[in-house]
């Protein structure tokens, strides 16, 4: 620390002299940093978007992350979550460049060894990644030397020619205005060669692996299993209740993805393995030749807070998983099925479930298109009452029959409940909270799902009455949520409105209040209303 304050102080420079030297550190540490992440893009063209060193490095963090961390970032930030861990990642970065610039210009071998370490950071990173291999090193690592490279030059410029002395001696401490010109020249060239590499990077790099052409032109045969018509009266006709089937761009996404997997259906292979006689491997040319199903089905996540958005039901096309089982031979004793995704994601499923006539399938389409990428394009795994954590792998290329004792599942492995049952539940959808509502009849009206159970009933309570039965509408399948309706008859002041719904067994759902870790949200849906 002593040669550090000697080497910076010098002479003492004059504060403005002060200032000016901290900003060109500053500056010449996030411009070492974005030649970095530009060329680490740049390598990532021929080695993967997910080995770039900021979305590797994001990869890891995701799995290094605690449950408790991971639900608060989804409850507090929703789909946005993996945005605002790239914001942070950024941020730390920026902090480090910074002070790697800073301390460059006092010795280039002070800032360096920051510049290494977080280049080895970016590599531990990547290697780290289950589906990784050798080369998503090379972006941290090459990134890691151009950024030296670009630290060697913008601190060249800024001290100018070297001084007829020692190198071992004290560096100068003053710039003369000439040697500011030629930092300040040579800073924006790196900017602007950073700047175009990088965005010439991620535009090919996007399209070089982008899957969109491909999936659109999937065409997905009729299936040998149409879904029965919808009932007539399954959507109540109040403005505001979601639809009955919910859109593919609305559909719910959370996952731990930063990149999403882009998977050709030409290359695309699901192996099924493990406990069984007959080990099969089929392509998505054969996968689509089998029987297909087409069934409604709700899907929920175990991150869903009680009353939450992250719930859906789709109509879907696929090929029946238990079929599938069962042609390879499955062995007694073994009792868990663990997907594994493109991405290493693995999800474990009771076996008997699947086997015990529910419709579970691998599905290849949703609501009539081939599946969305961001939903698992080429094909994903369903399984009715089971939250999606532990029944509904996206991007799914491995099933292997085993056993609970032999495997962990990645979301059991992080402490949650090894059997992910889907909990009953209830939401009010008519009116949103603190709603100002006019006094006479109100129709209140929500959404209840109990997949694989179905929803016998639906209450609603208004502040401390007894619990009313609500309209339900007609049931498409006890796999979908079933929608529902309550005529109020307002009176001014202000109101707490819940609800409840009880699935085919009579059992409503629990109230006391739980939060999603480790098995799933409980509790009733409450929320304030002003009459006028």
């Amino acid at each position: 620390m002593k040669s550090i304050r000697a080497a910076w102080s010098g002479a003492r420079p004059r504060a403005g002299a002060l200032a000016a030297r901290l900003g060109a550190g500053a500056l010449t540490g996030a411009l070492a940093a974005a030649v970095a992440l530009a060329v680490g893009e740049a390598v990532a063209i021929f080695t993967g978007p997910s080995s770039a060193p900021v979305y590797a490095v994001g990869e890891a963090a995701v799995n290094l992350t605690p449950a408790s961390l991971k639900e608060y970032a989804v409850e507090h930030f929703g789909e946005r979550d993996k945005e605002m861990l790239i914001i942070g990642i950024l941020a730390m970065l920026t902090a480090i460049a910074l002070l790697a610039g800073v301390l460059a210009l006092v010795r280039y071998r002070y800032g360096a060894v920051l510049i290494v370490l977080f280049s080895a950071v970016g590599v531990a990173a990547a290697v780290s990644e289950p589906e990784s291999t050798w080369t998503w090193a090379l972006p941290s690592v090459i990134g890691g030397v151009a950024a030296l490279a670009a630290l060697r030059l913008l601190v060249r410029s800024f001290r100018g020619p070297a001084p007829a002395q020692p190198a071992a001696e004290v560096e100068p401490q003053a710039e003369p205005a000439a040697g500011r010109r030629t930092f300040l020249v040579t800073a924006g060239a790196v900017a602007a060669s950073s700047a175009a590499v990088g965005f010439g990077a991620n535009l090919i790099s996007s399209r070089r692996y982008d899957v969109s052409a491909a999936r659109a032109a999937v065409r997905i045969p009729k299936p040998a299993y149409p879904a029965p018509a919808l009932p007539a009266g399954v959507h109540p006709d109040v403005a505001g209740l979601s639809p009955f089937f919910t859109s593919n761009d609305d559909f719910y996404r959370v996952d731990t993805d930063l990149v999403l997997p882009q998977v050709s259906p030409d290359s695309w292979t699901l192996r099924i393995h493990g406990m069984v006689d007959r080990p099969i491997e089929l392509g998505f040319a054969d996968l689509l030749k089998q029987p297909l199903h087409e069934h409604d089905m709700t899907v929920s996540c175990v991150s869903d807070p009680v009353g939450g958005p992250y719930v859906g039901n789709a109509r879907w096309i696929g090929a029946s998983l238990p079929s599938l089982l069962r042609s390879a031979g499955v062995r007694s004793g073994a009792d868990q099925l663990i997907a594994q995704s493109a991405d290493g994601m693995t999800i474990g499923t009771p076996l008997a479930s699947v086997l015990d006539g529910r419709n579970a399938l691998l599905a290849v389409a949703m609501n009539g298109q081939a599946l969305p990428i961001a939903h698992g394009f080429p094909a994903r795994m369903l399984v009715p009452g089971f939250y999606g954590y532990a029944s509904a792998c996206k991007w799914v290329t491995d099933l292997h029959v085993t056993t609970f004792a032999a495997e962990q599942a990645y979301w059991v492995q992080r402490g949650y409940a090894r059997i992910g049952t889907m909990k009953t539940q209830s939401r009010i959808d008519v009116p949103r909270p603190f709603a100002h509502l006019n006094a006479g009849p109100v129709t209140v009206a929500g959404i209840a799902w109990a997949t694989d159970r179905g929803i016998a009933s639906v209450q609603v309570q208004v502040d401390d009455q007894p619990w009313q039965d609500a309209h339900l509408a007609a049931a498409d399948n006890p796999d979908t949520w079933r929608q529902w309706t309550y005529d109020w008859a307002a009176t001014p002041g202000t109101h707490s409105l819940q609800v409840r719904a009880a699935d085919d067994s009579g059992a409503y759902q629990p109230s006391a209040q739980a939060g999603p870790y480790p098995s799933g949200a409980s509790g009733y849906e409450s929320l304030v209303v002003v009459v006028a």
